[in-house]
């Protein structure tokens, strides 16, 4: 007699979907769901291994990435939650620096799904309770947490004593979640600050900055701000780091842009400030230059889209959707074009929350050439018709095209004297499309 059929496992998307039911906002921050839920899961978010504990507006995921780095590169094991994921859910999740398997993935959704019986949760406190127990499961040295939005209420937040509370560049973004001043938003952003909790801060803006002091103070919580206790500048191509201790001259990050130094200065500041973890110079060196973050001014050298653009272009992919991410973003194209000159075309889709036109401002000087896209599958996708409206209002030369894909085929039959240069970027999910599509997605 044959054996009956092991039911198949369910894939990570399909628990997902029903995990999603479970609330009709995506987005409804609140802690006491969270904390109801870890109760009956038996306390995870208690037996991580340190907690350094990230919030910001932007940068998080780059500074997350160094620290990783840095810190594996110091022979340490580190488990990292980040969000929001470009292709797969899996990239949420590194247990000890690997991607967790859908296996895993799905038997700890299914176990969450269990013990929560039904009751509202929205997706990302089910995403961060999945990450609390698997964490718990597997030991490791260090647990990197990126907070999802603002601070205060997000579900990371359940954590009491991380070993650290980093803060990178606080500015106006999501503001119907956070508040439309930039104090408020700085108000959600340093409520992850804990009691007597080491604070390591980016240079901020000057209201960020008064309300961070404000609550560090109040917390009794040490302060380590940019420009304060510690420095970071570029010297001759080089990275050189600055503080008490002494002075560090490291190679150059190798993710681009001049915003990545001082992403990579927030996380050497941040192991710097804690006696706890030992890391060497040749540890920060090594972690500086092999960092990896994708859809940060990353260049796409080969795949399937490289063969639709004019032939020699090259093809920047960056997931800047704010008006600073846009700001950095452009920066890096302006040293880009000192190196070597080309004509700029930007291919752009946002989300339909978003200031198109405080974004698109940041590249008028740059370029005359805007390209918008749809963002597929994204119901809350800003319509193209609108993105272009925007651009037109500031001058520039704007098309509609109905997919990356065909912009791409557009530019390819234009004539150019150079090849061009083309910034691919808007939105995450767009980024985490056109990876898919290019067929490099993370690994």
């Amino acid at each position: 007699m044959n054996a009956p059929a092991k039911r198949p496992r369910a894939a990570p998307g399909e628990v997902l979907a029903r995990l999603s039911a479970l609330h009709p906002k995506r987005i409804d921050l609140s802690l006491d769901r969270m904390v109801r839920l870890c109760a009956a899961l038996g306390h995870p978010e208690q037996k991580l291994p340190p907690v350094i504990h990230v919030a910001g507006t932007n940068g998080k995921g780059s500074t997350v990435a160094y620290l990783r780095a840095i810190l594996e590169a110091a022979g340490l094991r580190v488990h990292t939650f980040t969000s929001p994921y470009l292709v797969r859910i899996n990239e949420c999740y590194r247990l000890a620096g690997a991607l967790v398997s859908d296996g895993e993935l799905v038997a700890v959704l299914e176990h969450c799904e269990r013990v929560n019986a039904g009751e509202p949760l929205t997706i990302f406190e089910a995403e961060t309770a999945a990450a609390f127990v698997l964490f718990a499961q597997h030991p490791a040295d260090v647990c990197l947490l990126e907070v999802g939005l603002g601070g205060r209420l997000d579900s990371t937040n359940v954590i009491d004593a991380p070993l650290a509370s980093v803060i990178t560049p606080v500015s106006m973004d999501h503001m119907e979640y956070l508040g439309s001043s930039l104090s408020a938003i700085a108000g959600e952003k340093a409520a992850i600050i804990k009691c007597g909790v080491p604070v390591i801060s980016s240079e901020q803006a000057r209201d960020a900055m008064a309300v961070i002091e404000t609550q560090a103070r109040r917390m009794r919580a040490p302060l380590f701000t940019a420009g304060e206790q510690w420095h970071v500048s570029v010297e001759r191509g080089r990275l050189v780091y600055q503080d008490d201790r002494g002075l560090m001259d490291l190679a150059a990050p190798k993710l681009f842009g001049r915003h990545q130094f001082d992403n990579a200065g927030l996380a050497i500041a941040t192991l710097r400030a804690l006696d706890r973890l030992k890391v060497g110079h040749g540890a920060f060196e090594a972690g500086i230059v092999n960092a990896d973050w994708l859809a940060r001014m990353q260049r796409l050298s080969s795949g399937a889209l490289i063969e639709l653009g004019p032939k020699g272009c090259e093809i920047w992919l960056d997931g800047g959707h704010n008006a600073e991410g846009g700001r950095v973003a452009a920066a890096a194209l302006g040293d880009l074009e000192e190196r070597v000159s080309r004509p700029l075309v930007v291919i752009c889709g946002m989300m339909a929350n978003k200031d198109a036109s405080a974004f698109l401002a940041n590249f008028a000087g740059l370029t005359r050439h805007i390209m918008a896209v749809d963002i597929p599958d994204r119901g809350e996708a800003m319509p193209p018709d609108r993105l272009a409206h925007a651009a037109r209002a500031l001058g520039m030369r704007v098309e509609v095209s109905g997919s990356v894909e065909a912009a791409l085929r557009t530019l390819s039959n234009l004539a150019y004297e150079v090849p061009p240069r083309i910034l691919i970027t808007g939105s995450l999910y767009l980024a985490g499309h056109v990876l898919a599509l290019n067929g490099t997605p993370p690994g």
